[in-house]
């Protein structure tokens, strides 16, 4: 499957996440973004070096820059549980702004044709490093990563972007 581009709109997909409760959700990706200006941020893994220390907090460091511009959300997505998610989201007592949301098996990371294979390194099929600018579900701005590395994804890119 072709990666996700400008453009294109985005699949539906079910992501997962604990509420302000503790409740367990499970929310549709149209649901999230239909109507409004939204940054999709996706990561290898949660509680990884670059994905923890430096494009995650971007995005919380900026998000009233983003918001002031027009971003109605800022959603993080990774394949990993929703009670790993949960545990990442709390590393970061001053986010106020980036909703972290579970892919856990992969299905809405496959659907936009941006998984990352990394078996070999014992982590099995991951994310690829991304941030993604919707508008009314679709694509506007896809600055997708290649392997591992973090180059264009990040809020400030996101920010030249707006």
């Amino acid at each position: 499957m072709a990666p996700v581009a400008t453009g294109d709109m985005i699949p539906d997909g079910m992501l997962v996440y604990f509420d302000e409760n503790d409740q367990l959700q499970s929310v549709s990706v149209h649901t999230l973004a239909a109507g409004k200006k939204v940054i999709l941020v996706a990561v290898p893994g949660a509680f990884t070096p670059t994905c923890s220390m430096k494009h995650v907090p971007g995005f919380i460091e900026k998000a009233e820059e983003l918001k002031a511009k027009g971003v109605d959300e800022i959603l993080c997505i990774s394949v990993n549980d929703p009670f790993v998610m949960k545990a990442w989201a709390k590393t970061y007592p001053e986010n106020k702004h980036v909703k972290f949301l579970a892919d856990g098996s992969a299905l809405y990371t496959h659907a936009l044709g941006l998984e990352l294979d990394l078996s070999e390194k014992g982590l099995g099929i991951r994310s690829r490093r991304f941030a993604l600018l919707i508008d009314d579900l679709k694509v506007k701005v896809a600055n997708i990563e290649s392997g591992g590395e973090f180059t264009v994804s990040s809020a400030d890119e996101i920010l030249k972007a707006l």
